[in-house]
């Protein structure tokens, strides 16, 4: 489902799946670090789309309804320099139009990042008649 997308090109693996909650990995290098090495806030906020996107996904049936990414917002408040971040979504509003999640990330040692808040439009997919 990834494959030729961001998430594969910034290496975002999903590692956990389950009902309101979705966790994925990604690397820092040099896809994702800004010119001081640091992670850049650009790469953290694609990761929390992503997983808000992704998690939103799991809550709806695919065939019937599209996600789509409305809002983001995300006040970064560490840096690191580490191996990789992991971000953590839960779904904090579960409507039948909209979902609301927040994605916490942090580096490898459970430091806060960056805290995220994602707002999804829930789409019903017109079909061909």
């Amino acid at each position: 489902m990834c494959k030729n997308t961001m998430m594969e090109h910034l290496g975002i693996e999903f590692t956990e799946v389950s009902e309101g909650r979705l966790v994925a990995k990604m690397p820092i290098d040099e896809r994702t670090i800004q010119p001081m090495k640091r992670l850049h806030g650009g790469a953290t906020m694609a990761l929390a789309e992503s997983v808000g996107s992704a998690g939103s996904l799991t809550l709806v049936d695919p065939t019937k309804y599209a996600v789509l990414g409305v809002e983001i917002s995300g006040s970064h408040v560490g840096a690191t320099s580490g191996d990789f971040v992991i971000a953590t979504g839960t779904i904090q509003h579960q409507g039948k139009t909209s979902h609301v999640w927040e994605i916490r990330v942090e580096d490898k040692n459970g430091k806060l990042i960056s805290i995220c808040r994602l707002t999804n439009r829930i789409i019903p997919i017109k079909s061909e008649k």
